[in-house]
């Protein structure tokens, strides 16, 4: 008996680690979702881009669901052992066996993703910049969206200021976007090519293969740690579940 109430404890806190790691993914994948100004938003304005950086854009949903996953499943963890049904825990071992397999293949993606990720980020340069000097400054919908993401990012272009060059913004007023230079040397508040020359603002490709390698690391642990949560509660939930055999 006792040992049978230390598995009901044990499941309800493995479980719970489920619980509250699904909602923080849910979470994390509705944010994405709604920052239409992220940096994930314009690889939908990249003509050509290779399909393995375009499907960045739908990883929200694939959060969404992962995360709406692992609530049920540490609600049905907790349910069954509270009940003490062989049915529903036989479920859950299944259903997180299941779930455990595709968590260890995405993350073995996105460990080789992170190696991959330089070199799919420099295949894109040619294209960006025609993009941005053909439509920077006329496009409607592509204009706010790299303002925004130069804003967010302090960032210039998709290697500096010169991405920028000959755009229908820089014939139109003869400048740059302003976050193309440093903010304490723009002082008269136009971004001129003498200002941009002598700017060290970094480029919004730079940062964004930053900022994917410093998440991939982030998620890849994440992944594990509820791997480790899930193994521990499939193998308390199958002990418990020959305990309650044994009982009938």
């Amino acid at each position: 008996m006792c040992c049978s109430g230390f598995l009901k404890i044990m499941m309800f806190v493995f479980n719970g680690g489920i619980f509250l790691a699904g909602a923080a993914i849910l979470g994390l994948g509705v944010w994405v979702k709604v920052d239409s100004g992220s940096l994930l938003g314009f690889l939908d304005g990249v003509e050509d881009a290779p399909d393995a950086l375009d499907q960045l854009v739908h990883v929200s949903y694939l959060l969404i669901g992962v995360g709406s996953v692992l609530l049920v499943m540490g609600f049905l963890g907790c349910c069954g052992a509270m009940r003490e049904s062989r049915c529903m825990l036989l479920t859950f071992f299944s259903i997180v066996l299941i779930i455990f397999i595709i968590e260890v293949a995405g993350a073995i993606v996105l460990l080789v993703f992170q190696g991959l990720a330089d070199q799919l980020l420099q295949g894109l340069e040619d294209e960006v910049r025609k993009g941005l000097q053909a439509r920077y400054g006329d496009d409607n919908s592509m204009t706010p969206l790299w303002n925004s993401t130069m804003e967010e990012f302090h960032c210039c272009g998709y290697k500096n200021y010169s991405d920028f060059e000959n755009s229908p913004y820089n014939t139109r007023y003869g400048t740059f976007p302003p976050t193309c230079c440093n903010e304490n040397d723009n002082a008269t508040a136009v971004c001129d090519l003498a200002h941009a020359e002598r700017s060290d603002v970094p480029g919004c490709f730079h940062v964004l293969l930053k900022f994917i390698e410093d998440n991939v690391l982030i998620i890849a642990a994440v992944a594990l740690g509820i791997a480790a949560l899930e193994i521990a509660a499939m193998v308390v939930s199958m002990v418990l579940y020959k305990q309650i055999g044994s009982k009938a």
